[in-house]
């Protein structure tokens, strides 16, 4: 099991010592978010301040950008890192897209389906000089002069993994990524019950299963090392679960597990503006349901127990400050672990 590190939103300008630091820890990965900052330029700042980690987008918004613009980006930073990018992509929400970025909005999954595709047909003509030609409902690029061919790449394509919830989503992520990020509001019984048959379903379409196939996690996590850390983290993962819970993209979670009520009642609560007290509606079964809760100790069993033959890498989510060294120590503990799980996501 990999173990990766999540940059902390505020350290975009100076990525370079947390790298480092997450680097030195042992972590295999930092993810940088698409908040308030350009994913990629920080992304290149961590890249040239480390020589083995990882460094990827979690997410990245796909359809606030073109397939060339994205191909061109991620290219570089794969030349610049030495091999070392997991683009993550996502598609961000309509009213984002549409009103804050100004671009168009149509059949989200089928077209992510065909911009990883444009991608994919952009790089290839760089890495084998074949003409560029790719022609979909939603892309079409048919124009590559030698000016703008920046050639082959060394390390070639950089690994896509793309971020959804839904099965749709979800099975597209089989059928042309590379691996799947998985939405912190998660349950075990959805990533299993829902997730993977996706994920699985896409891979069959293109005859091949989940070897080699990255399922990302991101599980919500609440411990500490004192009683007082303790509950201070219980109440900020409930929090955060009431947050995401009041989303009705996110409905689907819920309504498996017969939760469905609970999400319009924090939908409303959402409108009418009860943020502080939407966390008291989280009772204890939806948050064990959510997130791992156990002293420092019991947080690695659980996590590989709950996740350790479905998921490849994961990257712990606490929506609190937790102490980097005890942090580290899970992960440590986690990474050493045996899994059922060596290369790929058993299919059992």
């Amino acid at each position: 099991m990999k173990v990766d590190a999540q940059l902390p939103l505020g350290a975009e300008l100076n990525p370079g010592p947390v790298a480092v630091a997450a680097e030195v820890a042992g972590y295999d990965a930092i993810w940088t978010s698409e908040v308030k900052h350009e994913p990629f330029v920080t992304l290149a700042l961590a890249a040239t301040a480390t020589e083995r980690l990882a460094v990827g987008s979690a997410v990245a918004l796909a359809f606030v950008r073109n397939p060339m613009s994205t191909a061109v980006a991620a290219n570089h930073l794969q030349e610049l890192s030495g091999g070392r990018l997991l683009l993550g992509l996502g598609s961000q929400v309509r009213a984002h897209v549409t009103r804050r970025f100004s671009m168009p909005w149509s059949q989200p999954a089928a077209r992510m389906r065909e911009y990883i595709m444009a991608m994919r047909e952009i790089w290839a003509c760089w890495q084998t000089g074949r003409p560029l030609r790719f022609e979909g409902d939603f892309y079409s690029h048919t124009l590559m002069t030698p000016f703008f061919d920046p050639g082959p790449n060394p390390y070639g394509a950089p690994r896509v993994l793309l971020a959804g919830v839904g099965p749709l989503m979800t099975a597209i992520a089989g059928e042309v990524a590379d691996g799947f990020l998985c939405h912190g509001f998660t349950t075990e019984r959805f990533l299993r019950e829902v997730t993977i048959p996706a994920l699985q379903a896409g891979r069959e379409r293109v005859g091949r299963d989940l070897t080699d196939f990255d399922v990302s996690g991101l599980p919500l996590i609440a411990t500490g090392d004192t009683e007082v850390a303790m509950q201070a983290a219980v109440r900020a993962v409930r929090g955060q679960i009431a947050f995401y819970g009041s989303t009705p993209a996110y409905r689907p979670v819920l309504d498996l597990h017969g939760w469905g009520e609970l999400g319009e009642r924090l939908h409303q609560m959402s409108r009418d503006g009860a943020w502080a007290e939407m966390s008291d509606c989280i009772d204890d079964e939806v948050l064990n349901a959510f997130a791992v809760v156990a002293e420092p100790a019991a947080v690695a069993p659980e996590l590989l127990r709950r996740y350790g033959d479905a998921m490849t890498r994961m990257t712990f989510y606490t929506p609190y400050e937790i102490d980097a060294e005890l942090a580290a120590t899970i992960a440590d503990a986690v990474r050493r672990a045996p899994t059922a799980v060596d290369s790929g996501v058993s299919d059992s």
